[in-house]
């Protein structure tokens, strides 16, 4: 009877340099499109803002004057601005982020022309008496900002802007009555969903 052989242990198959080539080129791909973006985008802090948005649009419901309702909405308008500028600063500073480098720049010179105009129309929209239209006004260029900003930031933004371009839209053509609402879904839900996104897939 004979004995079996030795077994012999099988050679782990040698990796091809080319798997290790692609994913080191796809690691520094990512690194590089990360670096020339602006991540500061803050996360909590657009959850915040849709947290008072909320508040903002119950008030405002329940205001009997056009003046009052508006003041209710130029009111939120401060605050989140104020949220999102010291939020902004917290996130950038934590990541070691200039808000003086390029993608910073781009991001606020493609985000603040649509605020802009959207200041002058509500001031003329005011003045006519058509603060009807406000809310699709407000979401559509708000929703411009978000969206050109976005394009130097990370990926999600832009389609955040997308998102409330459509609702600013659908505000336009439904009745005044419904203003508040949109404008609870697009400054509030909306802010807070995509908030929370960011803040998990980017941090802060």
């Amino acid at each position: 009877m004979s004995s079996a052989g030795p077994l012999r242990s099988e050679r782990p198959q040698p990796v091809a340099m080319d798997a290790h080539a692609a994913d080191h080129l796809r690691y520094i791909r990512d690194t590089m499109d990360l670096a020339g973006r602006f991540t500061a985008v803050p996360g909590w802090g657009g959850v915040a803002m849709g947290v008072t948005a909320l508040a903002a649009a119950w008030i405002a419901s329940r205001q009997a004057t056009r003046e009052a309702w508006l003041v209710a909405w130029m009111a939120e308008a401060l605050l989140a601005l104020g949220i999102a500028g010291a939020t902004m600063l917290m996130k950038a500073h934590a990541a070691q982020v200039s808000l003086l480098s390029g993608p910073a720049r781009k991001f606020a010179m493609s985000f603040a022309p649509p605020l802009v105009v959207g200041a002058l129309l509500t001031a003329v929209l005011y003045q006519r008496g058509d603060t009807d239209t406000l809310p699709g006004v407000w979401l559509l260029l708000y929703g411009t900002a978000v969206m050109t900003g976005g394009a130097f930031s990370v990926r999600v933004v832009p389609v955040m802007g997308i998102c409330l371009m459509a609702l600013g839209a659908a505000a336009l053509f439904s009745p005044a009555a419904w203003g508040d609402a949109f404008m609870a879904a697009g400054f509030g839900l909306m802010q807070i969903v995509f908030g929370l996104v960011i803040a998990r897939k980017y941090g802060g």
